[in-house]
């Protein structure tokens, strides 16, 4: 071979070596914690007092549910057995406690061979419909006894893409059905109108229209107990380096704009992808509408759940939010991996916020467990389903 082709070949090699560092660096740097596997079981090492899970002062925590998968949204269905969506079993099962031991006795599959099931809610009025979210149309279900029977798909949603969870929420009257479904992308302008939105329709599916847009990823909503006002997680793009954006807590009006893909946390204009030149900062209000607490960036935040105004639960924690942060997987410096707790008054103005659970992410770069949703009861417990562990925590006061 000639010498001229083989410096050719060897620039060549170079050239693809120094493009897979840059494209790691960009896109893979942090991801360990979220792909290694754990160093050990977290269900044979959990207990309710000592590492590796720190709670908060007057709380323990112990397994409810194992060898799940993939557990990710959490309800009580009407007769308060827990019900839970594995996303990679395709299926929502029931996880009963009858013996009221703390833990679930069997797995009941409700509903099987779905398509990458995530939302689901129930709706009683003259008879319960369970409604499942699946990746590419939400269906409704007659429900009874844990059994879900005469599927019905009510609407159908743009499959494929970066985001394929779905949300859905019924509005507090429960006239309306909210569908949350994420962006195709990183950051990108959508070819398809209902992509990177919280969609609305009727209980039936009908009047399908957006309710809220400008949302990159709200995976997970939930209902103010108070002001009755839709709160959301949402998460930032990524490739804007370890800090930046910022991930989002959101109250979720009708009819506004959240700003993405242009703009991100409090009305920042995302110059990186928007190069358009503008006479006034295009990420204003009342144009765009800010985040409402900005989390840091790549924590990943899912479930979020409201505490009660209840005896079961310490007043100075009414009307608090605590979140899931599922952990970073593109930062330098990992980040999330735990539940924290968003102090707040009664109207939902943040005072402030600290952990709530830690310990997930371990000092050798690994992590046991990534929380996605939480699950608050009256009585002062909680449960909290992990997509890495397989299983489902329950919370109890001590």
């Amino acid at each position: 071979m000639r010498p001229y082709f083989k410096s050719v070949i060897l620039l060549a090699l170079m050239a693809a070596i120094l493009w897979a560092a840059y494209f790691a660096w960009n896109n893979l740097r942090g991801i360990a914690p979220a792909i290694r596997p754990p160093s050990e079981d977290i269900s044979r090492v959990i207990n309710t007092t000592d590492m590796p899970l720190e709670l908060a002062r007057g709380f323990g925590i112990s397994i409810y549910a194992e060898n799940l998968g993939r557990p990710r949204v959490l309800q009580l269905d009407p007769d308060g057995n827990l019900v839970a969506s594995l996303l990679s079993e395709n299926k929502v099962v029931a996880l009963p406690d009858r013996d009221q031991d703390g833990s679930a006795d069997e797995i009941l599959t409700i509903a099987e061979g779905l398509n990458r099931p995530h939302g689901f809610a129930f709706r009683c009025v003259n008879g319960c419909k369970l409604y499942i979210a699946e990746a590419d149309r939400v269906a409704e279900y007659l429900y009874a006894d844990s059994k879900a029977s005469g599927k019905k798909t009510i609407v159908n949603l743009p499959g494929g893409g970066n985001h394929f969870t779905r949300t859905i929420l019924f509005t507090p009257d429960n006239s309306r059905l909210l569908i949350s479904v994420g962006s195709s992308c990183n950051v990108c302008e959508e070819a398809d109108w209902r992509r990177a939105k919280i969609l609305s329709a009727s209980p039936d599916g009908t009047n399908l229209d957006v309710f809220a847009r400008g949302l990159r990823n709200s995976v997970f909503m939930a209902i103010h107990p108070v002001t009755k006002e839709i709160w959301a997680t949402e998460m930032g793009r990524d490739l804007l380096g370890d800090d930046l954006p910022p991930d989002e807590i959101n109250v979720i009006k009708e009819g506004e704009n959240y700003g993405w893909p242009i703009c991100y946390g409090n009305n920042i204009h995302d110059a990186e992808f928007d190069k358009n030149t503008y006479i006034r900062n295009p990420c204003s209000e009342p144009f765009e509408t800010p985040s409402y607490i900005d989390i840091p960036a790549h924590s990943a935040p899912l479930g979020l759940a409201f505490i009660p105004e209840s005896d079961g639960w310490p007043e100075d924690y009414w009307h608090d939010l605590l979140v899931a942060f599922h952990g970073s997987w593109n930062r330098t410096e990992p980040t999330g991996y735990k539940i924290v707790r968003y102090k707040l008054d009664k109207d939902g103005t943040y005072i402030g916020v600290e952990d709530f659970i830690s310990g997930w992410l371990q000092e050798d770069g690994t992590a046991l467990g990534r929380p996605v949703d939480i699950l608050v009861q009256p009585d002062g417990s909680l449960y909290i389903s992990d997509d890495k562990a397989g299983v489902i925590y329950k919370v109890v006061r001590l």
